[in-house]
């Protein structure tokens, strides 16, 4: 194939890779994208297959993460040409770990079905390398697109990441009957198909809880504005004081100041005697450093980001000047101090703020032993992304979560996507997007482990990693 028409069809491919994912449910495009793009290096010199591997990346993430234009333009001020760039050069970036696979892999092993077959640790590599280096950032990772379909039935037992490694080897498998290697094609289709048979009951209830998740609506160039505050402040505490459910959940940041600058009347009136609201803050000072935090009024709980966001919870290196530029309020934060569950009407709710939810190794502690989690709660503020995409793809990654660990996970959201996902995996209730208002619903808690949940406690991703490498060498040694 032609060098230009195998950058082409990495291009289509990744725009195709980036389709799959939320708002629709198109899993099988995650498989036929990462099928065409095998296809095209399956052949290809070690250099075409790393610039290939460069564009399906970057047209993917940069046409699945453009959303952050709007963050760094429209409410970081950022001139719009300088916005589109930081977008795609954080995509040229990401797409690095793409082309190194591909290209390595392609200069290790012959063209052929073996290199086929080798693209998949490969890949499951790459996308590792992108979750865990430089602090993580696995937006949208391959698996993530297999919250529904065939392969759904894996994540209880391998996760996201094997997953991700199973989408890699039914694209291969497609890729092998092209190249008519029947005997190597049939087991690479089976084997991933074979996770739709796999047992599914590994959790049992603990009881119900009522819940009122709290959906404010409060524009982003309007929640930090001093002036409007008290406007903002009303809003909240109206819709608090109209909540049913056993406990309030608010969202992140829905006070946007140090909670000890709250003034008392305020603070009081949010505090509803008959039931707890976690209401969503800042806990410390400005000279140990101000914690992203939810806090329990009417109850002794707090719980403090841990898992940071670069560039908008703390500044990497050598990047104050772009961060700056910005204007971010409370940019360079600290972290939280403990993971222990909120214990609350027979349930222990397990907070995640924000983008959080993407790091399943980090909060698995509390998905195993005899004080786990019943419910996660994931309290968010996704207004500095607009409405498009972004939403339906932070609620498939919650999605995915209630599947890997079997619990459910209730979602509160200043515009977006507030809702409640049950262990299934299910979305059971949702407010549109920019509705101001409560979701009342009704919350099954679950209590037990996983096979991922306690492999993951016990080892990490670090399983993963190991399969992968050998897999890589003892496929590039059947090679020669």
């Amino acid at each position: 194939m032609r060098a230009g028409v195998a950058a082409t069809a990495a291009l289509a491919a990744g725009l195709l890779q980036t389709a799959s994912f939320a708002p629709t449910e198109a899993w099988w495009a995650q498989i036929a994208a990462l099928a065409l793009l095998f296809g095209v290096v399956a052949r290809a010199t070690p250099k075409v297959a790393a610039a290939c591997g460069a564009l399906f990346g970057w047209s993917w993430l940069a046409s699945g993460l453009w959303w952050l234009y709007i963050s760094m333009h429209q409410f970081g001020g950022i001139p719009s040409l300088a916005a589109a760039l930081a977008v795609g050069l954080l995509a040229a970036f990401l797409c690095g770990y793409y082309a190194l696979a591909l290209g390595l892999t392609a200069r290790w092993i012959a063209p052929g079905r073996w290199r086929l077959l080798a693209f998949v640790p490969a890949w499951l590599l790459a996308e590792l390398a992108r979750a865990s280096w430089f602090s993580g950032f696995p937006w949208i990772a391959s698996g993530y697109a297999h919250t529904v379909g065939p392969l759904a039935g894996w994540a209880p037992w391998i996760g996201v990441y094997g997953i991700t490694a199973m989408g890699a080897l039914l694209a291969a498998g497609l890729a092998l009957l092209r190249e008519k290697a029947w005997k190597f094609a049939v087991p690479a289709l089976l084997l991933p198909l074979a996770g739709a048979l796999l047992p599914q009951g590994f959790t049992t209830s603990t009881g119900h809880l009522a819940v009122s998740l709290v959906q404010p609506s409060i524009p982003q160039d309007q929640k930090f504005d001093a002036g409007r505050f008290a406007a903002n402040l009303e809003i909240l505490a109206r819709l608090v004081e109209s909540a049913r459910g056993g406990v309030v959940i608010t969202p992140e940041s829905v006070v946007p100041l140090p909670l000890v600058e709250l003034d008392r009347a305020t603070l009081e009136r949010l505090a509803r005697p008959e039931r707890p609201v976690l209401l969503g803050s800042f806990l410390g000072n400005a000279d140990e450093g101000f914690v992203n935090s939810v806090v329990a009024l009417g109850a002794d709980y707090h719980y403090g980001k841990r898992h940071l966001l670069p560039f908008g919870e703390f500044i990497p290196p050598g990047f104050g000047w772009f961060v700056h530029a910005m204007d971010i309020p409370l940019d360079d934060q600290a972290r939280g101090d403990h993971q222990r569950p909120w214990v609350l009407a027979g349930q222990r709710l397990r907070p995640l703020i924000c983008y959080e939810d993407l790091f399943g190794e980090d909060f698995v502690q509390s998905a195993v032993g005899p004080l786990a989690a019943t419910v996660f709660v994931n309290v968010s503020n996704l207004a500095w992304f607009g409405t498009v995409m972004i939403q339906d793809q932070h609620l498939q990654f919650s999605q995915m979560r209630a599947l890997e660990f079997q619990r459910p996970v209730v979602r509160s959201t200043n515009t977006g996507a507030t809702a409640v996902v049950d262990h299934r995996g299910h979305v059971t209730a949702r407010l549109p997007a920019l509705a101001r208002g409560v979701l009342e619903a009704d919350v099954e808690g679950r209590s037990g482990s996983t096979p991922y949940a306690r492999w993951l406690a016990a080892a990490g991703l670090w399983p993963l990693w190991v399969i992968a490498l050998l897999a890589l060498i003892g496929l590039r040694k059947a090679a020669q």
